[in-house]
Order: C-alpha cells, then sequence, then structure tokens
C-alpha cells in the first residue's frame, strides 16, 4: 500500500467508472406509450394574408381502388402503390379546412364533418367560431357542410356565406338531406359566386366542376404572393392528383372532375405557387410539379418554403 507507483494509481483510478456502473440501482419506472400524434393547424404567409390549415379529422377507408382508379386494373393500382409505398388494402383520409385572415376579414374554407370537430381544431389554432367573418363553401358535400350547425343553432353565429352560385341551386333542387339540414336554413346569408367572381379582393373562385355540378377552387392573391385552395379537386396525392384521368367514385361527373384536374392543377404548376387540397395529407401544404413514369403530376409537401 505505501509503495503505490503512479501506473498502479492511473490503473486503480480507471477501473472506478467500471466498479460503479456495477453497483445494484433502482431500475426507472418504464415511459408509457404516448401513440401516435401530430399537430393540429399549419401557420403561414401569403403576402400579407395569414392562412392557417386546421385538422378537423381523420379517418382510414378501406379498399382504396373501389375509391380511386375505378378505371385501372389492379396490377396497375397495385404497381403505382407500390412504387409510392402505399398499401392497397387502406386509404388515410383528411379533413382540413382553412382560415384566412386577410387583416380585415376572418375567412374559414369548409367547415368539416361536424361542429364540434371543426370547433376543436379552430381553438387548437386560436380562434374561436363567433371570430369568424365568412365562410366559405367550396361545395356541398357532408363533409363541407357539416360543421355548419351544432345542436340546431349556426356554429358560426356572426359570419356570412359565399359559395358557388350553380353548386347551390343544384344541391337546392336535390332533396339531400345534409343540405336542407345544414344549408338551407342559413340561405338568406349567402352570397353566390360565378367563375372569376371575388369573395373579397385578393380571393377569387374559379369553376372546377365534375367532383360536383358546381365545385369551385380559391385562388389567394396578395402583394405579389399566391396560393390555391383546390378543395376535392384531387383527393389523393397518388391516386388522384399524380394521375387525373384515374376515376374516383365521390366525382358526380368524371370526365368533367378529369378535365378540371388537369386545367388546375397544370396552371399551378405553371405558376410554381402553393396549394392546399382538403383531403391532402396534413398539412395539406405543398406544390404541384410535373411528373414523371406515367404520372402527369406530382405533389411536393411544402418543406420550409413558406417558413418566413
Amino acid at each position: 500500500m505505501k509503495d503505490l507507483t503512479r501506473r498502479s494509481l492511473l490503473a486503480s483510478g480507471a477501473a472506478l467508472p467500471l466498479a460503479a456502473t456495477a453497483l445494484p440501482r433502482t431500475a426507472a419506472a418504464e415511459a408509457p406509450m404516448m401513440g401516435a400524434s401530430f399537430a393540429r393547424h399549419r401557420r403561414f404567409m401569403i403576402g400579407g394574408f395569414e392562412v392557417t390549415t386546421i385538422l378537423a379529422g381523420t379517418t382510414p377507408r378501406e379498399e382504396p381502388q373501389g375509391i380511386f382508379g375505378m378505371n385501372v386494373s389492379p396490377e396497375e393500382f397495385a404497381a403505382v402503390s407500390e412504387a409510392n409505398f402505399l398499401s392497397t388494402d387502406l386509404a388515410q383520409f383528411y379533413f382540413t379546412p382553412t382560415v384566412v385572415n386577410t387583416g380585415s376579414e376572418l375567412i374559414l374554407f369548409d367547415t368539416g364533418l361536424n361542429g364540434a370537430a371543426t370547433t376543436g381544431a379552430l381553438a387548437a389554432a386560436g380562434y374561436a367560431p363567433d371570430q369568424i367573418d365568412i365562410v366559405v363553401l367550396t361545395h356541398m358535400h357532408g363533409d363541407h357542410i357539416g360543421g355548419m350547425m351544432t345542436d340546431g343553432a349556426p356554429t358560426f353565429a356572426n359570419a356570412r356565406y359565399v359559395t358557388g352560385q350553380a353548386e347551390f341551386d343544384h344541391w337546392a333542387g336535390a332533396g339531400n338531406e345534409g343540405f336542407n339540414a345544414n344549408v338551407l336554413p342559413m340561405a338568406d346569408q349567402f352570397t353566390f359566386l360565378g367563375d372569376g367572381q371575388d369573395v373579397v379582393t385578393g380571393i377569387t373562385g374559379m369553376a372546377a366542376f365534375g367532383h360536383t355540378p358546381g365545385h369551385m377552387v380559391y385562388r389567394l392573391e396578395s402583394e405579389g404572393a399566391g396560393l390555391v385552395i383546390f378543395a376535392d379537386l384531387a383527393n389523393h396525392p397518388v391516386w388522384s392528383l399524380a394521375r387525373p384521368d384515374w376515376e374516383v367514385r365521390f366525382d358526380a361527373d368524371k370526365a368533367a372532375a378529369a378535365e378540371s384536374r388537369r386545367r388546375i392543377l397544370g396552371m399551378i404548376a405553371a405558376d410554381r405557387i402553393p396549394a392546399v387540397g382538403y383531403h391532402m395529407p396534413f398539412p395539406a401544404l405543398g406544390y404541384v410539379a410535373p411528373g414523371s413514369d406515367g404520372a402527369e403530376f406530382r405533389w411536393v409537401p411544402e418543406s420550409g418554403q413558406l417558413m418566413g
């Protein structure tokens, strides 16, 4: 002991960490599994407009080829799906209303499946239903008008409503239960648009018929920047947007829907502006680029371009 050398001291010191790790200790409690999750809103600027996409719901649907690609063979559907890492057994649907703050109006595009889901998503993004000044309905399917009423009362008590004239006229004569329950009670608060007419300055409706008889998309322009809210023009980034001729079960006029997809998506791609799609994977924000390998277009998710 009294003749310790420098070498033996170093050797004994080096062993100390190993000895310490060998000491028994009480095991830490296992952390609980938290489950899959993601943000419920995404906020960004388009010129002087503040735009927020909100997730009002998401659900899986079985047998996606029965929804998309009705006019293609199972072999082609499977090959395209595999190339894009998609299951042929299940599709995930997203429901994404959009809020636009122009600085003088707070505008909500579509109201989701029901009032509770949409107001919950609005609250998560910092908004109250009574703040909404204008509700724009891109079309009258249930997952877009279902949130207009809550327990028999208007969900957005201070809002006026805007939709396409052709769309309203069609559903007014269709005897549709959802339209009659949600839209008809508010009919005297509607303003109706045709192709090329404005909701407010800087937000223009564009005819994109086919999905429904009067389906419209909306182009935003502010301070030299642009964005297209394309609603249900394309309901999936691969099975619909990339291949506009693939028939979609939900499209009322499949040929007209394909023509609208090609025209509007071509415009978005040519102008190189961002777009929001109601059923695109959340946050539903991205760009449209020319496609390849049999795809006419390609969905490019936004990846920081609008962070500034």
